[in-house]
């Protein structure tokens, strides 16, 4: 039987259709917590996003007047209220006028176009989407993850957990060149079960066991320090039972191109890569917004003391001012090389001089507290926001905000993804510049654990993709992500890998874009969807290409902080040869720029013309990407 459509009038907790509900009775309740003294673990009532479904002006073959209305977001509250078993905890998102119809729906902005945050069981939310007859947006508030290489949890239930035999237990001792040991350094054993680790005490030891393992079978010794050191890697160990293990770990400093950290100003490899030290000194991003939605900003640090602005997502019922709180370090990190600001001590950042705003979202962050971080941005016309997240997949509701912060003007920069698969969402959106991760060999100690980043593309300069970021055509740059040293609280400073590292270098370039290239403080100062398409088309359009990976890898390539601003022609490229009229942007030979920024292959326009078949970006006759592009 269909299902009543929504706000049909049910009574607050009512079972629909008349359908009784089958539960244990009182007796059988207390026997069982009696016999058990616990009780039974059921499904608990999970955090999902409600919102009307903006409906676009036609529908096919449909009349307009065809149409079912699309509903106001006050009609759903209330019938969320009468349903009953529901919470409403929270509205995010649409603050500002600018709405649905802006980007195409029916709609007028405001409030409607908001999202509703409820607590209800997943039998609940199945039909309430029912009741919604496709004009309502009903999905989990998805929980949402910094992008950093990790330890990975199992993928599947397997019989590898030993459940008797020996146990190894082994003793690793962490110090600093000196002798002194190191506390808080993560220490992992790797063999042919599960994992160990740990973390070293005040004394520098940490105490690992491994079950149904021995000292042959482990594979490899990973020492991540807290700050201040390389981290150490050995594969296949050779471990004593007997006595502690020791792992002597280098000083940042000790690298030739760190070696005056921090005591002297430095610019990290990555920014050096994108040719950010031959940038003219006064270009250093004034006048432009940036936000960094992460886990907040550590301004205990020296480099980072001068931002002044944010907001703490997930405390805002509490206390909105805690965003300069950082326990993670990610945001922290990801700070610095936007925007580290000190010009005599620690690192230096792309924009020193921009205006960054910090909305802190971790840890705990979900997809509700995006789109309120978001929204934060619409209201304070943010210019470029940096994403180093990641959900589990697509978010309707999110694509909306996304949709409605690019029509406000704010261009959101977001890391492809750590898993090594397809491009993780939101940077798989097409209305936002996603970023995968390059290293270059040289820029870190052979012993560290970025030796393990290393791909089989290395180029003739050294650079090469990273193992672990994902790859498709939805990449459309790539920058450093292997070895970046930044900022960590509470005045320290790590070296880092992730495509998390990799987007706040474009980030931060494209700030300087915005402060700097004459275009943007002309036509197109004022805030708008094509201010932001123009942007991303600079920055693609500016890129090199590096190592030898394919596009759905590099995309672009990796961009030139002086070809973007307009300084520069590309490296090796001669007078005239690539330049494109009016744009000063540099093209690769045998390529021309389509109306959107895309590149296409020379002749595509031509073939167009005359009714020959092309193929858009991407696509070839051979599938996607074919060699040469």
């Amino acid at each position: 039987m269909p299902k009543t459509p929504l706000g049909a009038g049910e009574q607050p907790g009512q079972p629909p259709d008349g359908a009784a509900e089958t539960r244990p009775s009182a007796d059988e309740s207390a026997r069982t917590r009696d016999a058990t003294r616990g009780r039974a673990v059921a499904e608990r009532k999970k955090k999902y996003l409600v919102a009307p479904r903006s409906l676009p002006a036609t529908a096919g073959f449909l009349a307009p007047q065809a149409l079912v209305p699309s509903l106001s977001l006050s009609s759903v509250q209330q019938a969320l209220q009468n349903l009953g078993d529901i919470d409403i905890v929270d509205t995010v998102g649409a603050r500002s006028n600018i709405g649905a119809s802006s980007i195409g729906g029916i709609g007028g902005g405001g409030a409607d176009d908001g999202v509703l945050v409820a607590r209800m069981t997943d039998q609940k939310a199945g039909e309430l989407h029912q009741r919604g007859q496709g004009r309502l947006i009903v999905e989990r508030d998805q929980h949402l993850q910094l992008l950093d290489p990790m330890l990975r949890r199992p993928d599947l239930v397997s019989s590898l957990t030993p459940y008797s035999g020996p146990v190894t237990e082994v003793m690793v001792a962490v110090v600093g060149r000196d002798g002194a040991p190191l506390a808080d350094a993560e220490v992992s054993l790797f063999g042919g079960l599960l994992p160990s680790t740990a973390v070293t005490g005040p004394d520098g030891t940490a105490q690992l066991k491994l079950y149904g393992e021995d000292t042959h079978t482990i594979s490899g010794l990973y020492v991540k320090p807290r700050a201040d050191h390389w981290s150490f890697y050995q594969r296949d160990p050779d471990i004593s039972l007997n006595e502690p293990n020791l792992v002597m770990l280098r000083p940042l400093s000790d690298w030739p191109a760190l070696q005056n950290l921090p005591r002297q100003n430095t610019l990290g490899w990555g920014a050096r890569a994108m040719r950010l030290d031959q940038v003219p000194p006064p270009f250093r991003g004034q006048g432009v917004r940036i936000a960094v939605i992460d886990s907040g900003v550590a301004t205990t640090h020296g480099n980072l003391n001068r931002i002044r602005a944010g907001f703490d997502v997930i405390n805002k019922a509490v206390d909105r001012n805690t965003w300069n709180t950082d326990t993670l370090g990610h945001g922290s990190h990801c700070a610095g090389v936007i925007g580290a600001a000190d010009p005599a001590w620690g690192i230096r950042g792309f924009a020193p001089e921009a205006e960054i705003h910090v909305c802190k979202l971790f840890p705990g962050g979900q997809i509700s507290q995006l789109i309120d971080a978001l929204e934060y941005c619409i209201d304070n016309q943010i210019d470029v926001v940096n994403l180093s997240l990641g959900g589990s997949g697509p978010s309707e509701a999110l694509e909306r905000q996304i949709q409605r912060a690019r029509q406000a003007g704010v261009a959101c920069i977001a890391a492809a993804g750590n898993s090594g698969g397809p491009v993780q969402y939101p940077a798989a959106s097409p209305h936002v510049l996603a970023v995968a991760a390059i290293g270059k060999i040289d820029e870190f100690p052979p012993d560290s654990y970025h030796i393990e980043t290393v791909g089989q593309d290395i180029d003739p300069q050294g650079f090469f993709t990273a193992r672990f970021s994902c790859a498709g055509p939805q990449v459309d740059v790539c920058a450093p992500g292997v070895a970046i040293v930044s900022s960590v609280p509470p005045n320290n400073f790590a070296a880092w890998d992730g495509t998390s590292m990799a987007a706040p270098h474009v980030t931060g370039l494209a700030a300087l874009v915005l402060a700097h290239r004459p275009e943007f403080q002309g036509l197109l100062r004022a805030r708008s969807a094509e201010r932001v398409e123009r942007l991303f088309q600079v920055l693609r359009l500016s890129a090199r290409p590096v190592t030898l990976g394919d596009p759905t890898r590099i995309g672009y390539g990796m961009p030139d902080a002086l070809v973007a601003l307009g300084l520069s022609m590309m490296p090796g490229q001669q007078a005239g040869q690539w330049q494109i009229p009016g744009m000063g942007v540099a093209m690769a030979p045998g390529m021309m720029a389509g109306d959107n920024g895309v590149r296409y292959p020379a002749g595509f326009a031509a073939q167009q013309a005359v009714g020959m078949p092309g193929f858009p970006f991407g696509l070839g006759p051979g599938g996607l990407h074919p060699s040469g592009w």
